[in-house]
């Protein structure tokens, strides 16, 4: 015989002398203090993780955009038979480039999402609406979308240059080919 939690819950409640709505209250209240501890941990650490995702993120692209600049100051076209060997070398990490220049946007727009959820659950809580507190709030979100909008502006523009140095490179090769048949 299975038995429902309204069961087990009336028990309970007769034996510390709760009624049933007693017990609903107390539940409503254990499983909202749960969630607000979860809402204090994410609003104490969401610019820190956020920000500091699109931290890493811009070390990796600066790392990786420096490393592409010297491999292609360093490139000898006669170290390659073929075309397709160089087209691997000289598009090595550029995906990488752009992937970031492409995400960033949504990692700042994330930590918005979450910035403005965080504002409307306070202003649930007050159960007044300020509309200084509410402008201040999302504000504050917003910062985090800027900061991905940053990040990924000048990784396309990294990215577009590197690609158009890509190009001039294989177009070399194929000039080098030309001349030595």
């Amino acid at each position: 015989m299975q038995r429902s939690h309204r069961y087990y819950l009336s028990l309970y409640s007769r034996f510390l002398n709760f009624s049933i709505q007693d017990s609903y209250t107390i539940l409503l209240l254990s499983n909202s203090l749960h969630w607000q501890n979860r809402v204090d941990l994410l609003k104490t650490y969401l610019d820190i993780s956020i920000f500091g995702l699109l931290g890493i993120m811009s070390f990796i692209m600066i790392w990786l955009a420096i490393e592409r600049k010297l491999f292609y100051a360093r490139l000898r076209l006669n170290d390659y038979n073929s075309i397709h060997e160089l087209k691997v070398a000289t598009t090595n990490n550029l995906t990488t480039i752009a992937s970031i220049g492409s995400n960033a946007p949504y990692v700042g727009l994330l930590g918005t999402v979450l910035g403005i959820l965080i504002t409307f659950y306070e202003l649930g809580l007050n159960n007044q609406i300020e509309t200084g507190q509410i402008m201040m709030g999302l504000a504050l979100a917003l910062k985090a979308t800027a900061g991905g909008i940053a990040l990924a502006i000048p990784s396309i523009i990294i990215y577009n240059g590197l690609v158009r140095q890509t190009e001039v490179i294989e177009l070399r090769f194929y000039a080098q080919q030309s001349i030595s048949s």
